[in-house]
């Protein structure tokens, strides 16, 4: 069967595409085959056109002639038709290059692509050859054929047939399949740009998975790129930090400015500071705009830099930076791929052919980054809507519009010079609210009025988030010289925030000293970021006849930086402040000094510290305090308390757009949940999922250090040692986390049978809670690496060398009980409604030490009942070894009969084994993430396991 090569740019610039066209699609085409006809597909580009018919060439049955038009050779007669039956044809009369191809074909099938690049005489061919001849062409939208030429075609066709987008499971699908390591959040990031586009979806799924974060300097999208204006940004349902990817619509909630009049089109006239911008939406020639012509400059990437080459921030997310100053809560921003740059060059050729004011209403969807009313967009709409290219939007009532795919807008704006970019912003700027003109003004060079409107939103931010962002844009514009108030503003916006690096930078910029008002900022967030000895010096100079506010917050910071070296000395200085001064910082302070000393109703004053902060109008109080108050519940072994006060917390800042507190609060949740494994409470996958999907974001360093604390203490206690060791060596280490990742990599190091690793010495101070976790692995590891005896400890020396088991009884009755002066059943009790994984423990050890059988195989079976509901898979098999040798022979859920493991339910539990979660596991065999799910639920029950962890881990007994 003779074939020409397929000629689809889209599908060459990807490589081609392994995927089939959506089925509905190719069966419609191949019934209206069965009989000698016309079947046209059309799609936006990189829509599967191409792979569509390539899909109804293979199933067709007899000879297949394939040809199709080159962009390059446009004006060759009869190229199309001439590649697909490879001869040269009569070019000059349609009628006679029809019989010529017709003559040829016979009864096989004519299959023509891109259609949009043919000559009018094969384009009537193509029409004439319907009545005799089987044909199925690709015709892309947008294109530049004659309306008549299509009127012709659409006459003669017995099927006209439209390619739909990949709806948004489908596309996740696709994702997964070609970026197995992508995590959810990066999976979903990429379905929204692409828009349902499948050749969309497989760029930019490569590159988000080959890419790694930009650098810290001016991390936002650039101004043309995704989301440049992301005003009125939402904060994800789910309660996850925001990861900025869907904008909304203004903040007066429609398109039109702030004002309430009714947006002009862009085609209007120039803007009242008389602009001379060109009438972007009237009807000038194609030829005429150098602007938005199709030989303007190529896009790169589909992210091109915004004029003047700056990258501008974008507005709508604030940029937690302890420690970590890209810290957005966003997805990381990967570097530009060829794959990409050749997929955005396809598209960039196919807009080309779109008229100069749908070009334009397009690449202004680019620059908003959100969907806009029609009216805004000037008069190319309606083509944009014929070509597929945007869709109806119904939001708050407004009718708006937005674009099919984001990726292709982002394309339209690239296709901008610089000139004309600015110019658009500029007219943008006229037409939307004051914080998204701001951005739209900085992105166009127009610094001193981009930081007029900035403080103008900022005077009107409804959340705290908001405001840090709008005023440290105004302070960060190289053009703009923000008053010595702007700044002092910002930082405490930014402070308020979690930005504390942000406020020591603006306060830090070159300039007078900005006064005692300046230096208590800068102290605090000094103070924030670690910098003691720095937060001393910028307090120490502030004299005692300030202002009283300011020498509350001097007395603050010096309170807090005296805590951490001399806690006795801290606590001597909150009592004569009182135990409630009136200032809400001051109050915190002291508070947490109360709560470091362990003072009796600690709690009730930092809670109570909190809300007296709130009322105040202090959200950095409000937030530190309710931080402090988690993290001093979850060093005492509170878990479930400290779990639900962060959840709380995260809900608040989440409403207050404070991404890096939210994101503090959320990670340290999880860990509360993960150590406390409690079998009815969150499922031990869904923890391992949640504290990935933070991972995966830039967010603080603190936080990401709890979410892996908490993974990889969750797949170490199932059994996926290899993925929890990887997790742990890749995290950096972060001053006030490093004892619990410490604990955590040591506990897994004994969990895989290495004592030696696990009784390592670490010099970290840690939370007691986890400084008796550590010290009761360390007696593990001794124990059994038989390198101590039970009775190796004077009791009497617990109190003066143990210091976590001073204040939490569990651990002082675990350690008691090593030392020989306890129960280990005490203990377990002990533990039981605080770490169940600890209570399994001392039960185990109980067994291991009781000499009397009887006692022993009751109490290693309590162990191993209680780890099997937990998912506790390396405890449940160290319980059953003890157990063999007393003989002991329980038949739990055991295998059924004649049921083994098939080869690919052995593939896929290998995989689980190895932490491979099902959309990775789905990628790497080829299959879909149902089908896995049913794989592994099928390998449960044959297996007798309660958990995928623990069929992973059986049916890898099994294969040894």
């Amino acid at each position: 069967m003779p074939h020409a090569p397929g000629t689809g740019v889209a599908d060459r610039a990807a490589g081609g595409s392994a995927d089939t066209a959506p089925d509905d699609v190719v069966a419609r085409a191949r019934a209206l085959l069965a009989t000698p006809g016309l079947v046209v597909i059309t799609g936006a580009p990189g829509s599967g056109r191409s792979a569509a018919l390539r899909d109804l060439a293979t199933a067709f049955r007899g000879p297949v002639f394939t040809g199709g038009g080159l962009a390059m050779l446009q004006d060759v007669p009869a190229l199309a038709l001439s590649r697909a039956v490879r001869v040269r044809l009569p070019a000059h009369d349609a009628a006679l290059l029809a019989e010529a191809v017709r003559s040829r074909v016979r009864g096989g099938l004519l299959v023509v692509d891109d259609l949009q690049w043919a000559d009018p005489a094969t384009v009537a061919a193509v029409a004439a050859l319907a009545a005799h001849t089987r044909v199925a062409v690709a015709l892309r939208t947008p294109h530049r054929l004659p309306a008549e030429a299509v009127a012709g075609l659409r006459a003669a066709a017995a099927g006209w047939l439209t390619l739909p987008p990949l709806d948004a499971a489908a596309a996740a699908d696709l994702a997964r399949k070609v970026a197995p390591a992508l995590g959810d959040a990066a999976v979903a990031e990429v379905v929204r740009r692409a828009g349902g586009i499948p050749l969309a979806v497989q760029a930019l799924a490569r590159h988000a998975a080959a890419g790694r974060p930009a650098p810290a300097a001016g991390r936002a999208a650039p101004a043309s790129g995704r989301a440049a204006v992301a005003a009125g940004r939402a904060v994800p349902a789910s309660g996850g930090p925001a990861q900025g990817s869907g904008g909304s619509a203004p903040d007066d909630g429609g398109p039109a400015p702030a004002s309430g009049r009714v947006a002009p089109a862009l085609g209007g006239s120039a803007g009242d500071d008389g602009d001379p911008v060109p009438a972007l939406g009237g009807s000038a020639p194609d030829d005429g705009d150098p602007a938005l012509a199709s030989g303007g400059a190529a896009p790169d990437n589909g992210d091109p830099a915004p004029a003047s080459g700056r990258s501008v921030p974008a507005l709508g997310r604030s940029a937690p930076d302890d420690g970590d100053p890209d810290a957005t809560g966003a997805l990381p921003v990967a570097a530009p791929t060829p794959e990409v740059d050749q997929v955005a060059y396809a598209i960039a050729e196919a807009l080309a052919d779109l008229t100069r004011p749908a070009r334009t209403a397009m690449a202004a969807l680019g620059l908003l980054g959100r969907p806009a009313h029609p009216t805004m967009l000037g008069t190319g709409v309606d083509e944009l809507r014929e070509a597929g290219l945007v869709v109806a939007l119904d939001v708050q009532a407004a009718d708006l519009v937005g674009p099919a795919s984001p990726y292709v807008a982002e394309v339209a704006a690239g296709m901008l010079d610089p000139a004309a970019r600015a110019a658009l912003h500029r007219r943008l700027a006229a037409l939307t609210p004051d914080r998204e003109a701001a951005r739209h003004l900085a992105a166009a060079g127009d610094d001193a009025a981009a930081a007029a409107r900035a403080l103008a939103a900022a005077d009107r931010a409804a959340t705290v988030g908001e405001r840090a962002e709008l005023l440290l844009l105004a302070c960060d514009l190289p053009g703009a010289r923000p008053a010595d108030a702007t700044r002092i503003a910002a930082a405490a916006a930014a402070l308020a925030a979690g930005r504390p690096r942000d406020a020591v930078r603006v306060l830090a910029a070159p300039g007078a000293p900005l006064g005692v008002d300046a230096a208590v900022l800068r102290a605090e967030a000094l103070l924030q970021v670690g910098d003691l000895v720095g937060a001393r010096a910028a307090a120490a100079p502030v004299p005692d006849d300030a202002p009283p506010p300011v020498r509350a917050g001097r007395d603050r910071v010096l309170l807090l930086a005296r805590l951490a070296t001399d806690r006795a000395g801290a606590l001597g200085d909150a009592a004569r402040h009182g135990d409630a001064p009136e200032h809400a910082g001051l109050r915190a302070a002291v508070a947490a000094v109360r709560a470091a000393a362990r003072v009796p109703g600690w709690e009730f004053g930092l809670a109570s510290a909190a809300e007296a902060a709130a009322a105040a109008g202090d959200p950095l109080a409000t937030r530190w305090s309710a931080w402090l108050l988690v993290e001093t519940l979850a060093a005492d072994g509170r878990l479930r308390e400290a779990a639900a006060t962060a959840d709380r917390a995260a809900a608040a800042c989440a409403a207050d757009l404070a991404y890096s507190w939210q994101a503090r609060f959320l990670a340290a949740a999880l860990w509360c949940v993960a150590l406390r494994g409690d079998p009815g409470g969150t499922p031990a996958d869904d923890v391992v999922r949640r504290a990935a999907d933070l991972t995966d974001r830039t967010v603080p360093r603190l936080a990401r250090a709890y979410a892996v604390a908490a993974a990889s203490l969750v797949e170490a206690d199932g059994g996926l040692l290899a993925p929890a060791r990887a997790r742990l060596a890749a995290a950096a280490p972060v001053p006030g986390a490093a004892a619990l990742l410490g604990w955590v990599a040591r506990e897994a190091a004994w969990l895989d049978g290495q004592p030696e690793r696990a009784a390592e010495p670490s010099d970290d101070t840690a939370p007691p809670l986890v400084d008796g976790l550590r010290r009761i692995t360390a007696r593990w590891a001794a124990y059994d690496g038989g390198t101590a005896e039970n009775g190796d400890r004077d009791p009497a020396d617990l109190d003066a060398t143990d210091g976590a088991s001073a204040g939490l009884p569990a651990v002082r009755e675990t350690l008691a009980a090593w030392s020989g002066t306890g129960g280990f059943d005490q203990a377990a009790a002990a533990w039981h409604d605080l770490v169940v994984r600890e209570e399994v423990r001392c039960l185990l050890a109980a067994g291991l030490h009781e000499p009397d059988p009887e006692r022993a195989v009751a109490a290693l079976l309590a162990a191993e009942s209680l780890a099997e509901s937990a998912g506790l898979v390396v405890l449940l098999g160290r319980a059953r070894r003890a157990l063999r040798r007393h003989a002991v022979r329980r038949e739990t859920r055991g295998p059924r009969a004649g049921s083994d493991l098939t080869e690919r339910e052995r593939d896929v539990l290998r995989l689980v084994a190895q932490g491979e979660p099902s959309r990775r596991i789905a990628g790497q065999l080829g299959i879909s993430a149902e089908t896995v799910e049913t794989h592994i639920r099928a390998g449960m029950r044959k297996l007798g396991a309660r958990t995928r962890t623990a069929a992973a881990a059986l049916a890898l007994e099994q294969l040894r």
